[in-house]
């Protein structure tokens, strides 16, 4: 037996997963792995059967494309973005997914006091562009695009479903909670199919089933501030949960000596400068990654009373003076598994 490390990287998130392979007389372990979403998606369980465990990923990632055709804004067939093109035109009648993922952005937003906030898409795309084309967006632009970002100005029925832009040029992006929504649907799917024990990685968003075979749980390490291979030295073990790590190590913008997170802060247009890893263990998927982005924006002690009221835990990491230093929900420090030991293959 033998120990295989995994190096999740995430453009958002840099969390490492690492998983013990183990079987028993019953149970083999299965890994799958598929570009989607724009990073890769990994898939691992433990069946009984080759050829079903083989149709049952097939149908995870089916589902995920399903579910990426809702949600996407690059999918110009999607239904968000018939959604934002319709912006100041007409109303759309949400599909029933469409809807639940819009409900709990809502509660994302009121819950962190617009600390997350889907309706942040035209200034995201400004900053994407501006990474790209490395050119600093200037203060006008800031403000023009910060005025079309009002969650208040999507205007949702409940009766009909209905969801209207009701100024032209808003859009709504839902980077910060669909990855995590959608590995949760897979882990749910998963366990209607009877596979128990799970892991789903997309991009770095991790929801886990049941524990593997024989084991208290999955292994999990997480990146130190600024660092993108040196790991904390404790491990997390988790099952039936999510977690989600959240800082600026792979995308980030740097102008006039000062480092702008890819993490935008709605209250100001600007990318998050503070040098911080935020990893949140939440119940489910969804709850995990925008609470990761929230936590990364608002005041440290803000963010544990926000992580608390969701029954969600909290790490904080900060580089100051080249020391570590940690913040943390006291829940936090029950999930701390043994120090990994990798065995030689």
């Amino acid at each position: 037996m033998y120990a295989l490390v995994y190096n999740f990287r995430l453009a958002i998130l840099a969390v490492f997963v690492l998983v013990s392979i183990t079987s028993n007389a019953q149970k083999t372990r299965f890994s799958f792995s598929e570009q989607k979403m724009g990073s890769p998606l990994h898939i691992i369980f433990y069946a009984q059967d080759s050829v079903k465990a083989n149709k049952q990923a097939r149908a995870c990632y089916e589902l995920i494309d399903s579910l990426n055709h809702i949600f996407s804004n690059y999918d110009s067939s999607s239904e968000l973005t018939s959604i934002n093109n319709n912006a100041g035109i007409a109303k759309n009648i949400a599909s029933p997914l469409m809807w639940e993922l819009i409900m709990q952005s809502k509660k994302a937003y009121i819950k962190s006091k617009g600390a997350y906030n889907i309706a942040m898409g035209p200034l995201t795309q400004l900053w994407n562009t501006a990474r790209r084309l490395k050119q600093f967006p200037s203060q006008v632009q800031i403000k023009n695009k910060l005025l079309l970002c009002d969650f208040n100005k999507i205007q949702l029925n409940n009766e009909d479903h209905s969801i209207y832009l009701s100024a032209k040029g808003m859009q709504l992006d839902f980077g910060g909670i669909g990855k995590g929504y959608i590995a949760q649907k897979v882990v749910d799917y998963l366990k209607k199919e009877g596979v128990t024990a799970s892991l789903v990685d997309a991009g770095g968003d991790i929801v886990f089933g049941d524990a593997p075979p024989d084991k208290k749980g999955w292994i999990v390490g997480v990146n130190q501030p600024e660092k993108t291979d040196d790991l904390l030295p404790e491990k997390l073990q988790l099952h039936n949960m999510s977690v989600a790590t959240s800082g600026d190590v792979y995308q980030f913008f740097e102008y006039d000596g000062k480092k702008y997170s890819h993490i935008i802060n709605p209250l100001t247009g600007y990318g998050v400068t503070s040098l911080r890893n935020v990893t949140v263990i939440a119940n489910n998927g969804a709850d995990a990654d925008w609470l990761a982005t929230a936590c990364s924006i608002l005041p440290i002690n803000e963010a544990k009373k926000l992580a608390l009221s969701l029954h969600a835990e909290l790490l904080i990491t900060e580089s100051v003076n080249n020391q570590l230093k940690r913040n943390n929900t006291k829940g936090f420090d029950k999930y701390w598994g043994i120090p990994l030991i990798q065995e030689k293959q």
